[in-house]
C-alpha cells in the first residue's frame, strides 16, 4: 500500500485507552492548525469502535478550538442510546485538559426503504483532467510556503479539478466546483473504513467555494478561514478507493461566515453522500495590505 495511505490509515486506527476513551496523533499538513478532517475521521472511528451491526448513515460536528499538531487528542465517547434500530454516540475530543471538538453520529440498522436522489452535474470524466499537483513551476514560486507545501507534499488522495484553479490570480467565479476524488491505493471492504476516509476528505475544499464570487484565495493570505461546523450524511454504500465526484455550492456568505454544502456521486451518478459546512470567512487585507470589509454579493 502507498505509505501516505497506510499513514493515514494508521492516524484513523487510534489506540483504545478505556472502554470508552481513546487517543488519537496528529499531523501536520500545512494548515495553521490540526486539519479539520482529520478529527472527523478519527472521531467517527471512535464512535464506531462502540457500536456492533449498525452502520453510521450521519454525524454532526462543532469545532471548538485549533487543534495542536505536536499533541495527541483524546476522544471520550458517550454511549447516549442504543434503540430497536438505531444507536447514537456523542463524542468529545480533548487537547491540554480542554474540548476543542463536539462531535454526534448516529448509526442503522440496514434496512430497505424508499429511494430516490438528485441527478448528479454533468461534468467531465476524471480521465484526461489533471491532478491538483499539476501546478507550473513559476505559479508554485508565487505561493506561501505552506501553501506550496500543502500543493505538492504527498497526498493520501488524487485531487482532479473539474474547473481550473488558478491560485496566483484571483477571479471572481460562481461559488461552485467539482473534484474527482479517489484514495491513491486499493483498500479492503470495511465500509466502516471507507466512511472514515470519505469523512477525513469531506473537509476539503468545501468552505474555500464560499470565497469564490469574491476573488479571495486562502494561499494568497487576503482572507482567514475556520470551520465552525460540519456535517455528513452517509446514503448508500462506495468506495473511497475508486472515484468520487465532490460536488460543492455555497448559497450564502454573511457575518464574515460562510456557508457551503456538498454531494458526492460515483462515477455511475449514484448520490452516496451529503455534506454541509460553516464557517469563518474574514476577509484581512487586499493585495496592497489594507483591510476592506466583506463585500455583500448575491448570487
Amino acid at each position: 500500500m502507498h505509505s501516505v495511505l497506510e499513514d493515514l490509515l494508521h492516524l484513523l486506527q487510534l489506540e483504545r485507552i478505556e472502554d470508552n476513551i481513546f487517543r488519537g496523533e496528529s499531523r501536520d499538513i500545512g494548515s495553521a492548525q490540526v486539519f479539520g478532517g482529520q478529527v472527523l475521521g478519527q472521531a467517527l472511528s471512535a464512535a464506531q469502535f462502540t457500536v456492533e451491526g449498525r452502520v453510521a448513515h450521519s454525524l454532526h460536528a462543532y469545532f471548538l478550538r485549533r487543534g495542536d499538531v505536536e499533541a495527541p487528542i483524546i476522544y471520550e465517547v458517550d454511549r447516549s442510546r442504543d434503540g430497536g434500530s438505531f444507536s447514537v454516540r456523542r463524542v468529545v475530543a480533548i487537547q491540554h485538559g480542554r474540548p476543542i471538538f463536539n462531535f454526534a453520529a448516529s448509526f442503522h440498522v440496514p434496512e430497505d426503504g424508499l429511494e430516490h436522489q438528485a441527478g448528479m452535474p454533468d461534468v467531465p470524466a476524471p480521465d484526461g483532467l489533471p491532478d491538483l499537483s499539476d501546478i507550473p513551476p513559476e505559479t508554485l514560486a508565487k505561493l506561501p510556503q505552506k501553501m506550496r507545501r500543502f500543493l505538492t507534499d504527498q497526498r493520501p488522495f488524487q485531487f482532479r479539478p473539474v474547473q481550473p484553479i488558478r491560485f496566483d490570480v484571483p477571479e471572481v467565479l460562481d461559488p461552485v466546483r467539482q473534484v474527482w476524488i479517489r484514495a491513491v491505493d486499493t483498500l479492503s471492504d470495511e465500509l466502516a473504513l471507507h466512511q472514515n476516509l470519505l469523512a477525513y476528505v469531506s473537509d476539503y475544499e468545501l468552505l474555500g467555494t464560499s470565497t469564490l464570487p469574491h476573488g479571495l484565495r486562502f494561499g494568497r493570505g487576503n482572507v482567514m478561514m475556520a470551520s465552525l461546523d460540519h456535517a455528513l450524511w452517509f446514503h448508500r454504500p462506495f468506495r473511497v478507493d475508486e472515484w468520487l465526484l465532490y460536488s460543492m455550492d455555497s448559497p450564502n456568505a454573511a457575518g464574515a461566515r460562510g456557508y457551503a454544502r456538498g454531494q458526492f456521486f460515483d462515477t455511475n451518478g449514484v448520490l452516496v453522500a451529503s455534506s454541509a459546512q460553516e464557517g469563518l470567512v474574514r476577509v484581512v487585507n487586499d493585495d496592497s495590505g489594507n483591510k476592506r470589509s466583506n463585500p455583500r454579493t448575491q448570487v
